[in-house]
């Protein structure tokens, strides 16, 4: 039996300097809803987050509907570019996809955050197997994790992601066999 990881990038945020607090949007809202009707019709099982609110809130409707918590899992969490705001985010982020065990001071390299997103996601699908899972999340850990199965999903990949966006994963044990994106803004 498959087991489905339904990875959803948050919905839009109201910028705030506290990442682990900053919440959804207006808009991150009436996303939130949206994806949440469609995760409902994929019979999901099983909600897992990233810590930071923005992820939880985004998912954590279809939770309710199946009548489960949100389970938080920090390797879900964003990736840490660098201790400190960076000057230019664009040059930054390319740098780190470009080299991949680089890290800007206090950051994490693509390498050393794949390690730890894929830590969490060989968990999960060890832990539920043949389960539909949703999982709350930010753009670049997850195309980091995607990108693990299979290097087509890389820094253009990501750049292209929409927020929100829902990409549903199949695997047989650890084999990624098929991913498909279900959610198109």
């Amino acid at each position: 039996m498959p087991t489905n990881l339904y990875f959803v990038r948050h919905a839009h945020s109201t910028y705030t300097p506290d990442e682990l607090a900053r919440p959804l949007s207006s808009r991150g809202f009436a996303d939130a809803e949206r994806i949440n009707g469609i995760l409902e019709k994929e019979n999901i099982d099983i909600v897992i987050s990233s810590p930071y609110r923005r992820s939880v809130q985004t998912v954590e409707g279809v939770a309710k509907v199946i009548g489960q918590e949100v389970i938080i899992e920090d390797g879900f969490k964003e990736r840490n570019l660098s201790a400190k705001p960076v000057e230019d985010f664009n040059l930054a982020i390319t740098k780190v996809w470009e080299e991949p065990s680089f890290s800007w001071e206090g950051g994490e390299s693509n390498i050393d955050a794949q390690k730890r997103g894929i830590e969490a996601t060989l968990k999960v699908l060890e832990t539920y197997e043949g389960k539909n899972i949703a999982v709350g999340t930010h753009g670049n850990i997850m195309v980091l994790i995607m990108n693990y199965f299979d290097e087509k999903y890389g820094f253009s990949f990501w750049k292209d992601l929409n927020m929100p966006d829902v990409y549903k994963l199949t695997f047989d044990k650890r084999d990624l066999k098929e991913v498909n994106r279900i959610w198109n803004r």
